[in-house]
């Protein structure tokens, strides 16, 4: 075990540690309150009981359980059984009471311990469907690059003496495209699956300029898509916000990406910032076909394609990450479009500590 996962484990153990005395000392001190109104003789034994069932349901494992319930007897034979503050066993029915409250409690906690490993347990086979789910969706899409790309550096290869210069630039120019869409998809299947474990993801984020992750988004999508054309507008100060730049960069990458999909050569798309007291977001929006209102409430559904015909679609999964990255840094996403009309996804970030320069 290296140091870094013994100390995981003891801070665990020193959790689960405080929890159950903080439960113990809660139920102690509501019985010692119920005590000056005549009743904690008849009732300790059942919020001690009580206290046990949320120690097993609070703590991991049966150990933190059975420290309990041993606590819970001892404290109950105490405080609240005759004679006071003195431990006693032998007076008549103390040993069937303490024994009772002792199973009881054992029993409760393995019941609770049991019900949460089977939790814990449905959520890991969720977990690997949801994987394998994800496998079979992208199977196809990274199976079709690799083919035009092996194919495209073979035929140049083995053909380069007998095949025109002009021809075999095409074939390595397409070649090229095809990595380079083949680079981005496994960047969002890497971030994804990232995004889809044990749900203690936790971003590190620090002050960035919303206008250069701005920007870096913007040329990356240049250099993919020559013909498209991208405006960026920001205002003058520069504006710092708390973020993962590079999941951040994705985002807006995968938004202009999804708006070519609707959009014809000639179009327009932009990228535009705003901010509010606050808010920050940053628009995508294109002037495009648009999407209808069945497609709209969907588009950010896991493997859901909309009606296109480019196959630059992927597996459904670019506006799925955007969504979940957003969410993971606090903000929201929305889109908005009708048919004809173009589309506008706005990403909106907390801005609490964001500040101008």
């Amino acid at each position: 075990m290296s140091p870094i996962e013994r100390n995981e484990t003891y801070t665990k153990w020193e959790q689960d540690a405080i929890t159950m005395l903080l439960l113990h000392l809660c139920a102690l001190l509501i019985c010692l309150y119920l005590g000056e109104m005549g009743y904690a003789k008849d009732t300790a034994p059942v919020i001690f009981v009580l206290a046990v069932f949320l120690t097993g349901f609070f703590t991991n494992g049966y150990l933190w359980s059975l420290l309990g319930s041993l606590l819970s007897v001892f404290v109950v034979n105490y405080f609240f059984t005759e004679p006071f503050s003195k431990l006693s066993f032998s007076g008549p029915g103390y040993p069937i009471t303490f024994v009772t409250l002792f199973v009881v409690g054992i029993l409760t906690s393995a019941m609770t311990v049991r019900s949460r490993d089977q939790q814990r347990l449905r959520a890991e086979n969720e977990k690997e469907r949801t994987r394998g789910n994800l496998l079979r969706a992208v199977s196809h899409d990274l199976r079709t690059p690799l083919t035009a790309i092996s194919g495209a550096i073979n035929t140049v290869l083995e053909q380069q003496d007998t095949l025109p210069p002009e021809k075999q630039r095409e074939l390595l120019r397409s070649a090229e495209e095809e990595s380079e869409w083949l680079i981005h998809m496994v960047e969002n299947l890497l971030t994804i699956t990232r995004l889809n474990g044990d749900g203690e993801t936790r971003l590190i984020t620090q002050p960035e300029a919303v206008e250069e992750v701005m920007a870096g988004a913007a040329a990356k999508f240049r250099r993919r898509y020559p013909d498209f054309a991208v405006q960026v507008t920001a205002p003058d100060e520069l504006l710092l916000v708390p973020m993962d730049a590079t999941l951040m960069e994705q985002v807006l990458l995968n938004l202009l990406e999804n708006a070519v999909k609707f959009t014809s050569p000639g179009g327009r798309i932009g990228i535009c910032l705003a901010a509010a007291a606050d808010t920050v977001t940053v628009t995508v929006w294109d002037t495009g076909c648009g999407m209808d209102a069945e497609t709209l409430p969907r588009i950010f559904e896991q493997f859901y394609q909309g009606e296109t015909d480019r196959r630059a679609d992927g597996c459904g999964l670019g506006l799925t990450l955007c969504k979940r990255i957003v969410e993971q840094h606090g903000g929201t996403i929305t889109a908005e479009s009708r048919p004809g009309e173009g589309s506008r996804f706005s990403v909106a970030l907390p801005a609490k500590a964001a500040k101008f320069m």
